[in-house]
Order: C-alpha cells, then structure tokens, then sequence
C-alpha cells in the first residue's frame, strides 16, 4: 500500500483497502455478477480510464476483486468479487441506509441501473402473508432476473431469467425508479406505456409494495 492510516485498526485496515476515491463505487458495480472494463466505465461515468485502471489494479492486488477470462465465443477478460469481497454487501446496504437518512445533503444526480436494481435488495421488506414469482427486468440495455420465495427476495441477479419468467417487464431506468421511489404509480406507468409488463402484474404490484419509498442503493 502506497499510502496507509499506519494503524492497526480493522476500520482502518478497511479504509487503506476500499477507502480511495472511486474503490467502493467499483465494488458496488460489481455487486450482481462480472463486468468487462467497459461496462464499468459507461455505468461509472464521472471516472476517467486512469482512476479506473487504478483502482481495478489496486483492488485485484489487495484480493477484493479477480480477473478472469470467459470461455468462447465470449472470450473477454472481466472483473468479478472474491468471496472476501462479496463480504462487503452489509457494509453496502448500512452505508445506504445510512446515506439516505442524511439530515444535510440532498440525493441528487445519476445512478447506475445495477445502482437502482440494488436499492430493491437494500431496502426490501419481506412480507408475512408471503408470495413466489420470478422475474425478468429490462433497463435499456441491462437485464436482470429476481425470484422472490414466500415474500423473501431469495435471487437478485444481472443477466435474463433461465426459464419464462412470471413476469416480464421492460422499461427505463428512470421509469423503473419513479415507480418504485412512489413518484410515479404502477398502474399509471404501465397505461401510458413508461412500463411494458407481461404476465403477472399482481405479482409486479406486490414487488412493488414490498420495497418502501427509498432511493437506490
């Protein structure tokens, strides 16, 4: 480590590991499965490819993240969390929400798509009179698949659902976000076409109830 706290404090032991500016955004991109440089690059647009570069070779060197190549026809190198660093997912979901009770600073600006996916995770409240569905959701250009198992989110993941899905959803990031954050309802978004929903809405609409209004995460 080219620069350290020096103290022999596990919060600052983590702090020379992830505290740089950039490393815990990275790892938050990384939250839902593997991504190419480039993938990391368009869903974190503030960095520029040096900082990126960086924090990629410092991340892989402290083992919180790995390369890996993907077999043919892919055959692209990608980045994906170690098992120690997927152990960061409490530290994420307390620093959101953390974050979003902040009496001083306002949540402004964009969020990533796996961003706003995570927030459902972050912030989703298990029902007792529980349900089971699984899930296909399109943001522009990014896909993932959920499952919820008696009212429990038991799968959150990027990519498309491995059989047909209950329900099958295809829409913006924004307009996914709006319906969930409660500023634009459901029913209204899917009537004036900001949703495309096939298949079950009964179990979309209890998706929906099962997160509060909260931002991403």
């Amino acid at each position: 480590m080219t620069r350290t706290y020096g103290e022999g404090c596990p919060i600052a032991l983590s702090l020379d590991i992830v505290g740089e500016r950039w490393a815990l955004l990275v790892v938050r991109e990384l939250r839902l499965g593997p991504r190419r440089y480039r993938d990391l690059a368009q869903a974190l647009p503030g960095i520029t490819p040096a900082v990126l570069s960086k924090r990629l070779k410092e991340l892989e060197e402290y083992g919180v993240l790995r390369r890996r190549e993907l077999p043919p026809p892919a055959a692209a190198k990608v980045y994906e969390l170690t098992e120690w660093g997927a152990g960061l997912e409490p530290v994420f979901q307390a620093l959101a929400r953390w974050g979003v009770r902040s009496p001083v600073l306002p949540l402004t600006g964009e969020v990533s798509a796996d961003s706003t996916m995570l927030g459902l995770r972050t912030f989703f409240a298990e029902a007792e009179d529980g349900w089971t569905a699984t899930y296909e959701v399109a943001l522009d250009r990014d896909v993932y698949r959920l499952r919820v198992e008696d009212g429990r989110l038991t799968e959150l993941a990027r990519g498309p659902a491995a059989t047909a899905p209950d329900v099958l959803v295809r829409t913006t990031k924004a307009a996914w976000q709006a319906v969930f954050d409660g500023s634009d309802p459901l029913d209204d978004a899917v009537a004036a076409g900001r949703l495309s929903v096939t298949g079950d809405v009964e179990a979309l609409r209890r998706l929906v109830r099962a997160r509060p209004s909260a931002p991403a995460g």
